[in-house]
């Protein structure tokens, strides 16, 4: 059966009312919010047709309808009108990532936090790092006797560093060879090529010392790791206990939400700027009653991140995803002004 007009108006009105009410829509409250000049007795018509279509449920304490998850869909895709940001909500939008000098990682997590407060929802906010990253250079730093700094580089301006103890005395030759032989070998190549059998493949040509500077190698691996892993951040996951429609499976979310591996295959399914998945279309069986709401952002010209929320099915769509796409843009702006301060 395909959906008239008047249908398509009852689906929205229901999806918009329950959004805002979260309780089950009545034809008698339809027909007021409508206005229609048709009796209720044909809105509940439709109301019934659209609920043999799939497209509406009926809880079995009430007489109302609520949207199914393919209701949703259709509401998402087809009928729903995005209300733009107000030049209010920009501004504090702007306010949030006006900082001085920030720290690239401080500001994803910072910007996790601040999305989970105003959306009431958790937050996911990682980056992304794409396979033309590259490795631009090593400083490695004497810090003492026995120990030195190591630093690296990458080319989307991402900078890592961390300390290193060593077995031999810390002088200005051998700090001086191994710069110049980690750039020699390694600077130009792809941050996910740098393996463990890369660099022991590499470390054979330093004959006798490959052992004696093995610590200095595996600190670029492990440095070379962090950087193509990139950041992760979540935020908010308490929120989710106030939704009663999520209070049966409040423990299994909130775990959920610790499992860096499950919720990055939640943001790498796809591909497009902003993605929707709802309910049961989530691949994780432990989100199958919320809906993710992803937005990807750009440091430069590459997709470099993404920034999502985890929230009920029943969330508003209509404002969260100009709210989520202008967020996403103005971190992205500040992080690729914050890269190129560091790379110069």
């Amino acid at each position: 059966m395909k959906l008239d007009l008047r249908k398509l108006k009852v689906l929205t009105a229901i999806v918009e009312t329950y959004i805002e009410t979260g309780e089950p829509v009545s034809s008698k409250t339809l027909a007021e919010k409508l206005g229609f000049t048709v009796s209720s007795a044909t809105i509940r018509n439709d109301m019934a047709a659209l609920f043999e279509m799939g497209y509406l449920e009926q809880p079995h304490t009430s007489a109302g309808r609520v949207p199914s998850h393919l209701g949703y869909r259709i509401y998402v895709d087809q009928l729903m009108r995005c209300k733009p940001l107000s030049e209010q909500e920009r501004r504090e939008i702007d306010a949030l990532f006006n900082v001085r000098d920030p720290d690239p990682d401080k500001l994803l997590e910072d910007a996790a936090e601040a999305l989970a407060d105003y959306t009431n929802c958790a937050t996911i906010s990682t980056t992304i790092t794409p396979k033309s990253v590259t490795v631009k250079h090593i400083e490695i730093v004497p810090a003492g006797v026995r120990t030195a700094v190591v630093l690296v580089i990458a080319s989307n301006g991402v900078i890592k560093n961390k300390v290193c103890r060593v077995d031999f005395r810390v002088t200005r030759e051998l700090v001086e060879f191994l710069n110049q032989f980690a750039n020699g070998r390694l600077v130009g190549r792809s941050v996910s090529d740098i393996s463990q059998r890369y660099l022991s493949s590499v470390s054979v040509t330093l004959g006798e010392y490959s052992q004696l500077f093995a610590p200095v190698l595996v600190t670029i691996y492990e440095l070379c790791r962090e950087i193509n892993e990139g950041q992760f951040y979540t935020s908010g996951g308490a929120n989710l206990l106030g939704y009663k429609e999520l209070s049966d499976i409040a423990q299994e979310l909130l775990n959920t939400m610790t499992n860096r591996e499950q919720l990055l295959g939640v943001i790498a399914s796809k591909k497009d700027a902003v993605f929707i998945t709802i309910g049961k279309e989530n691949t994780q069986s432990q989100l199958a009653d919320t809906s993710v709401v992803v937005t990807k952002y750009k440091i430069g010209t590459q997709n470099s991140g993404a920034i999502g929320v985890i929230g009920p099915v029943r969330m508003d769509y209509a404002k969260l995803i100009p709210h989520l796409e202008y967020f996403s843009q103005t971190l992205g702006k500040v992080l690729a002004e914050t890269f190129e301060q560091d790379a110069e």
